[in-house]
């Protein structure tokens, strides 16, 4: 992490990753990259569905290959770069039949390392192999749910997803938020770490990065009026006024089960998630 001499309040904690040493270039690879127009928190009318988004600095999307669909071909790290909309380092990568393609970093590689997708590849750090292959104890991530369908779990800076075990075409996994869940021997996975792992300990020290980073001011439910919130209204600071805790919309928060009973994947949850103290 890099530190700053604190020459105002907002510098005095203030930390930001260390992309020296770590990233090899500054441009995107342009083949590529494409404009995108970002949600800022609105649905296909305009209405607001996510609120305390908006604004930020205009990104450039970066194609970022999740299929791994090229399978026996081994490939080489060309670059390691940043992408503005991701907590994850990426890579540019060239494989041996000349195609190029942008993946996820995984921690400890860097520029001229070599991977390669295969069922019947090494498990070690970079290749992508199915659950099956993989000995119990490793680090995975990159994890498809259904055989085929493409990375889905465990993507974010510092995330892994360790092996607990494999048996009756099933293997355990215990996720990132100590779930342990069982997915098909079948579905790839990438070995080791995703890259970027002080991503979490970044402390913005200012809400200008905040909204450079498209994240809004929050306001208490409290200090609403009546007609916006179900908090609102009253002179002075008032209690709650509601059984349950809310949302601005009236749904019940903290307490009540959200997810479906009937989910197609109740069965294959092995130990829920433990919950914070």
């Amino acid at each position: 992490m890099k530190k700053y001499k604190p020459t105002t309040p907002s510098r005095r904690h203030m930390t930001t990753v260390t992309y020296k040493g770590v990233l090899t270039v500054d441009e995107p690879y342009k083949p590529l990259t494409s404009g995108f127009r970002r949600s800022y928190g609105r649905n296909s009318f305009g209405r607001m569905t996510s609120p305390r988004k908006g604004s930020g600095h205009k990104r450039l999307f970066r194609d970022i290959d999740f299929k791994y669909d090229k399978k026996d071909i081994p490939a080489k790290i060309q670059t390691i770069e940043y992408d503005p909309n991701r907590t994850s380092f990426i890579s540019l990568v060239s494989y041996a039949d000349g195609e190029k393609r942008y993946v996820i970093t995984p921690a400890s590689m860097k520029a001229g390392d070599k991977f390669i997708v295969s069922e019947t590849a090494e498990a070690k750090v970079g290749n992508r192999v199915p659950l099956k292959n993989i000995p119990v104890g490793s680090f995975v991530f990159n994890i498809e749910i259904k055989p085929g369908s493409g990375a889905k779990v465990a993507r974010s800076a510092g995330i892994y997803a360790q092996v607990l075990s494999n048996d009756a075409g099933h293997t355990s996994l215990k996720m990132p938020s100590s779930e342990v869940r069982k997915f098909s021997e079948k579905c790839f996975a990438t070995v080791g770490v995703v890259s970027n792992e002080e991503h979490g300990l970044v402390n913005l020290g200012k809400a200008g990065r905040s909204r450079w980073l498209g994240i809004r001011p929050k306001v208490r439910g409290t200090a609403m009026n009546p007609v916006d919130h179900p908090y609102g209204g009253g002179e002075q600071k008032q209690g709650r006024g509601t059984k349950r805790p809310k949302t601005r919309h009236g749904k019940v928060t903290g307490g009540r089960k959200t997810r479906s009973p009937k989910k197609y994947s109740n069965h294959l949850i092995v130990s829920r998630r433990k919950k914070k103290k």
